[in-house]
């Protein structure tokens, strides 16, 4: 199937200008695939910095506009001495590769739960973003931007209110309590499932206070997270609890 940004690439492409038939029109091919990279992608990052998230507006943009350039220079950049040995799909299988390195900086593990794992999506989704404009494949980018900023706004309500039933919580208990037996039997009350429990111990030896993380899982449509926290206040008696948001 023929889009017309393969029509406009193929008329481009045969655009030449002068004696010397320079060819103009790649040129401006170049600068109409940077251009509509830096505009798709702003919308990614100014979404991750309205966030404050660590991997913003400026880390997007160069991702995306680096894949651009690669591309660009897989299509363009060697000699045409060398154009039965190219491989134009090489230099953008690279890009995916590293670009996953960079995205998996982006993820924080802590004992309240891994973060950061949507922003190293959209540092790859950016990656696609600027190797669908460097392949000249603008109506794809287009689309493509157009779902990730879906994703990112109207399924995150989606995401919240799913989660808000199903929480993260941390528990603060001193060290010498039996904290563990005591929100397994909590959970066991409220027919909630305990999962993913990990503990922590201070650092400060003067601290008597241990933290324990779980994700509680609650069967049934009832939203009874407020009683469940309340129940683990009542039993451990000494000790905090937190609701954590869901990341």
């Amino acid at each position: 199937m023929i889009l017309f940004d393969q029509k406009l690439v193929e008329l481009l492409n045969n655009w030449t200008v002068g004696e010397k038939q320079w060819p103009i029109g790649n040129l401006i091919l170049c600068a109409i695939a940077l251009i509509l990279c830096v505009t798709l992608i702003s919308l990614v990052g100014a979404e991750r910095e309205r966030r404050g998230r660590s991997a913003g507006l400026r880390t997007h943009l160069l991702v995306g506009v680096g894949s651009t350039i690669i591309m660009i220079i897989s299509i363009y950049g060697f000699p045409a001495v060398f154009a039965e040995h190219r491989d134009v799909a090489r230099l953008a299988a690279q890009i995916v590769t590293g670009v996953g390195f960079l995205g998996a900086g982006a993820i924080i593990h802590r004992n309240s739960g891994i973060r950061g794992l949507t922003t190293a999506g959209t540092i790859w989704a950016s990656m696609a973003i600027g190797l669908a404009c460097g392949s000249f494949n603008f109506i794809l980018a287009v689309l493509g931007t157009g779902i990730i900023l879906l994703v990112l706004t109207i399924f995150r309500k989606f995401e919240t209110k799913i989660g808000a039933k199903n929480p993260y919580i941390l528990v603060q208990a001193p060290i010498d309590s039996p904290a563990i037996t005591q929100i397994l039997k909590v959970g066991k009350e409220f027919n909630c499932k305990i999962d993913g429990l990990q503990t922590a111990f201070p650092d400060d030896e003067e601290s008597k206070l241990m933290e324990i993380t779980f994700h509680a899982i609650f069967t049934g449509n009832e939203n009874r997270v407020m009683d469940f926290v309340k129940g683990l206040e009542e039993e451990i008696g000494v000790g905090r609890v937190h609701i954590l948001n869901k990341v």
